[in-house]
């Protein structure tokens, strides 16, 4: 059974690359059983178990970059509060952004960040810019990912979706000894598929 989520619609300059809604499920088979286009070509990147950023990298011919689409103190859907266990109005720190490949938007990323998680050291967190979160993450020992979860985004509220938009996310929680963080990673087409 999926949690639903109701994450917010960002549209930033551009209206196809907008965070659906998406339900989350606990393992790449669960989700299959719903949708088996988790085991096509985006299969590879769900299971990317390594930093997610440095797996673009290499797949980049020429050029990576992180496009910052908003950030600053929010609060998070009711999903997400849940999911980190913090109180349901309490505001984060959420980041979201455009992971780009040789000059083309590949990914949707958002992280929902807790005022406990912005401590000491980790306050640098809110001084990211255009560089990626999981430089951050996987360089820091006290950061340890979770299981990953998979994704299905929910276009129902669109009618059909617009080419290009996601349809497969993943997402983990990266815990500290004090606090989590979550991380949900929305893959478009144009990173997985034939274009």
């Amino acid at each position: 059974m999926p949690s639903k989520v109701s994450d917010i619609g960002t549209c930033a300059d551009n209206t196809n690359l907008i965070i659906p809604p998406t339900d989350w499920y606990q393992s790449l088979t669960a989700a299959g059983l719903r949708n088996p286009d988790v085991h096509g070509p985006a299969r590879q990147w769900l299971q990317v178990e390594g930093s997610f950023t440095r797996a673009l990298q290499k797949k980049c011919a020429h050029s990576f970059h992180v496009e910052i689409q908003r950030e600053g103190f929010a609060a998070p859907t009711l999903e997400e509060s849940r999911r980190l266990r913090i109180p349901v109005r309490q505001k984060a720190w959420i980041r979201e952004v455009r992971l780009c490949g040789d000059g083309k938007p590949w990914v949707l990323a958002r992280t929902v960040i807790p005022l406990a998680c912005l401590t000491g050291a980790d306050r640098r967190l809110l001084h990211l810019g255009n560089k990626p979160l999981g430089a951050y993450l996987f360089s820091c020992r006290n950061w340890q990912r979770g299981p990953l979860e998979t994704g299905l985004c929910n276009h129902r509220s669109l009618g059909v979706p617009p080419a290009g938009v996601p349809e497969i996310a993943r997402r983990s929680l990266f815990s500290n000894n004090k606090s989590s963080l979550l991380v949900g990673e929305y893959l478009l087409p144009a990173l997985y598929g034939t274009n």
